[in-house]
């Protein structure tokens, strides 16, 4: 038997949690705090306006 350690790079970690959060980018408009409704409204006059394009 060995005594085998692994070991565990923190900088990969982070850099793995960082590749699988969601774009959030679409909601930087949006003021910190704001509900459901505010948020629904944004994402809809967003999606109007692309469309009038």
């Amino acid at each position: 038997m060995t005594d085998a350690q692994q070991t565990h790079d923190d900088s990969d970690a982070r850099a793995d949690e960082l590749d699988d959060e969601p774009a959030t980018d679409h909601l930087d408009d949006v003021e910190d705090g704001c509900g459901c409704t505010e948020i629904w409204e944004h994402m809809s006059e967003t999606r109007e306006s692309a469309a009038d394009d």
